[in-house]
C-alpha cells in the first residue's frame, strides 16, 4: 500500500485480507492474537478492530468474552416449509437431536385453546425442548399438544425423538397441513441460557400449528432458532 491509499482502500484490502483468512480455517477456530494479527497484516490494532468488528456484525466472526474471537459457525439454510425439525436436519446432512428440558400437562386457556380448537380447560401437554443439530443447541422450541390426541405421551418419550414421528407410529395420525409464521426477535433471558448465547442476540422465531389427516389441530409449537446459525431461503417463481 503507498502513502496515498485511502482508508476507505485500506478497510477493503484488510476486510479482503481478513475473508481469505477466515476461508482457510473451519467454523469454530480462534483468530490468532489481535497484537499479532495486526503486525502481522501491518495495520494498527485499533483499524484491525473496527474491520473485524464488522464481520461480527455480519455474523462472519463471533467474539467471546474473556476467549476470544472466532470463527462463526456454518449457517443453516432453511425453505421456509412446515417440515419437522428432525426432517429439516437430515435433508441438510446433519444428524438432529433433542434435549427435553421440562414437561407439564396443564388445563388450555383461552388462547391455546382457540390455537388448538379444543375446549378451554381441555388438557394440553407442554414440552420444552433444546434442538440440536450435530450436538450443539440449534433451536429451543415450546410444543403445545391436546391430550386427547396423544394420550401417554411424556417428555421423556421425545427425548431425541421426531414428534411427528411418534404421532404417526404411536398414535396413527399423519400431518396433512400446518401453517408457520416467522418473524425476526432477540432471545430472551431462559431462551438465551437454553442455547448458551447472550440475551437479546438476534434470532428466527417460528410458530406453527398443523393438523392431522382427520382434521384436528395436532400442536402448536413455537420455535427460538439461533441467528447467527440458521438462514432462511425462500423460492421466487416470475408471474
Amino acid at each position: 500500500m503507498t502513502a496515498s491509499t485511502t482508508e476507505t482502500d485500506k478497510q477493503r484490502w484488510l476486510r479482503a485480507r481478513l475473508g481469505e483468512l477466515i476461508a482457510a480455517m473451519a467454523p469454530g477456530e480462534p483468530l490468532p492474537a489481535e497484537r499479532d494479527l495486526a503486525r502481522e497484516l501491518g495495520v494498527a490494532r485499533m483499524t484491525l478492530r473496527r474491520a473485524v468488528d464488522g464481520m461480527i456484525a455480519e455474523s462472519l466472526l463471533v467474539r467471546r468474552q474473556g476467549a476470544g474471537t472466532f470463527v462463526a459457525p456454518a449457517k443453516v439454510a432453511h425453505r421456509l416449509a412446515a417440515n419437522s425439525f428432525s426432517a429439516d436436519m437430515r435433508a441438510r446432512g446433519l444428524h438432529p437431536g433433542s434435549r427435553t428440558l421440562s414437561t407439564s400437562v396443564m388445563p388450555a386457556g383461552v388462547m391455546l385453546a382457540a390455537l388448538l380448537e379444543v375446549a378451554p380447560g381441555a388438557q394440553i401437554l407442554h414440552v420444552r425442548r433444546l434442538r440440536l443439530a450435530d450436538g450443539e443447541p440449534m433451536a429451543v422450541e415450546d410444543l403445545h399438544v391436546p391430550v386427547e390426541l396423544v394420550p401417554g405421551l411424556t417428555g421423556d418419550d421425545l427425548e431425541n425423538r421426531s414428534y411427528y414421528e411418534l404421532l404417526a407410529q404411536r398414535f396413527g395420525h399423519r400431518i396433512a397441513s400446518g401453517t408457520q409464521t416467522a418473524e425476526a426477535a432477540l432471545t430472551s433471558p431462559d431462551d438465551a441460557a437454553a442455547l448458551g448465547i447472550e440475551a437479546g442476540t438476534p434470532a428466527f422465531c417460528f410458530e406453527r400449528t398443523c393438523r392431522v389427516e382427520d382434521g384436528r389441530v395436532a400442536e402448536f409449537v413455537r420455535s427460538v432458532y439461533r441467528g447467527d446459525r440458521y438462514r432462511i431461503m425462500v423460492d421466487i417463481f416470475p408471474s
